[in-house]
């Protein structure tokens, strides 16, 4: 009984055996049933290397408006998401004591230019008396004591016109000064862009340096993006670069991939990660917007692999597999290691050679142990 028990099991083992090549069982008739069906042939191939690396949209020059002086806030006139023009007033500061500073200067240039106006002409006559002085002194019709006092007097007339002109300049810039300190109290908008962020509302007190506004300029975006610096000697300025945005991979919004080009490498890495910093220059795109999540991919040669159509490629659960054709032109099942689509292909890692034909578009048949006749 014990032999009948394991005959039965080397039987069945053994037909376990030949009928598990490749995944599934394969036909157990002697001649194997034909097929027809389209078949294509791996090939290897070079295929580009790429460096990826991640980071963040940002606009090509970001301007963080703050206050030049202490001065209470009267007005911001823009919120998030505004655009705004170059030149346009943002925020308006209390300028009632700088508006007193400036008619105080204006009182004082007028003053200067009235006083300015009676040096002149005390130093106009004083010249002409003098002048007529010379003349009687020609005929020896003055003294010599007369003479000295005339001249001293048009000399005091002339300095003291040139102290009053001083006074005038002096009193233009304050005045200047006192306008230009007003100009302090409307903050205006650096470039054509828009508004990113609002730090202050009316009431709060502004001070030199403390960010009231963020403006991104209007136009192009950049993508800066963290490149480690065993791989930085690969990339150089003006270089093309495939850009993906808030997908983290190389196709960009909308599966289509965003031609890039390298703008600047900041030349010192940063030491805690000892990554250079690249900015890459992005075309225009209706769908990229500034803090986005980016990948740059930079190309970096290229090598060889084993390259099949994707069509040929047939999933079993969670596997990827392909029928692939013996010197019989028997399908076998071999499951495959893919690595990166490119394009209508995809590189395999594992589970076929170069030149091994396989089926095309096999679809959900089950093709294991058929001899495939070739379809044109």
């Amino acid at each position: 009984m014990k032999n009948v028990v394991w005959a039965s099991l080397l039987a069945t083992s053994a037909a376990m055996i030949a009928g598990c090549h490749g995944g599934e069982p394969a036909a157990t008739s002697g001649a194997a049933q034909t097929m027809q069906a389209r078949v294509v042939e791996s090939q290897e191939q070079q295929v580009p290397v790429s460096l990826r690396s991640t980071g963040t949209v940002h606009a090509r020059e970001t301007a963080v408006v703050s206050a030049q002086m202490m001065g209470r806030i009267q007005q911001v006139l823009v919120r998030e998401g505004d655009n705004v023009r170059a030149g346009q007033t943002l925020v308006v500061l209390d300028d009632a004591a700088l508006r007193a500073q400036v008619e105080q200067a204006q009182a004082g240039v007028k003053a200067a230019l009235n006083m300015q106006a009676a040096a002149q002409t005390n130093a106009a006559l004083s010249a002409s008396t003098l002048d007529r002085y010379k003349q009687l002194e020609s005929e020896k019709s003055v003294s010599p004591q007369e003479m000295d006092e005339v001249s001293r007097r048009a000399e005091a007339a002339a300095a003291n016109l040139e102290a009053v002109r001083a006074q005038t300049d002096a009193a233009r810039a304050q005045e200047s000064g006192a306008r230009t300190m007003m100009s302090y109290t409307r903050l205006i908008a650096p470039f054509a862009g828009v508004v990113t962020a609002r730090m202050a509302d009316p009431g709060t007190m502004a001070a030199p340096g403390v960010p009231l506004l963020q403006v991104d300029q209007a136009g192009a975006l950049q993508l800066q993006a963290s490149v480690d610096e065993s791989a930085i000697a690969a990339i150089h300025k003006g270089m093309k670069v495939q850009v993906g945005i808030n997908g983290g991979s190389s196709t960009s919004v909308g599966g289509t991939n965003l031609a890039g080009t390298v703008a600047e490498i900041v030349p010192a890495a940063d030491p805690s990660s000892h990554s250079f910093l690249v900015k890459i220059d992005l075309p225009s795109s209706s769908q990229a917007r500034a803090g986005m999540y980016g990948t740059a991919e930079f190309a970096n040669g290229a090598r060889q692999a084993i390259l099949i159509p994707r069509s040929a490629v047939v999933s079993r659960g969670s596997l990827s597999c392909a029928y692939v054709l013996d010197g019989q032109g028997i399908a076998q099942l071999h499951y495959l290691t893919l690595g990166a689509p490119l394009g209508n292909l995809v590189e395999v890692l594992s589970g076929i050679s170069t030149g091994d034909k396989l089926v095309d578009e096999p679809s959900d048949r089950n093709l294991t142990g058929k001899r495939i006749e070739v379809r044109p």
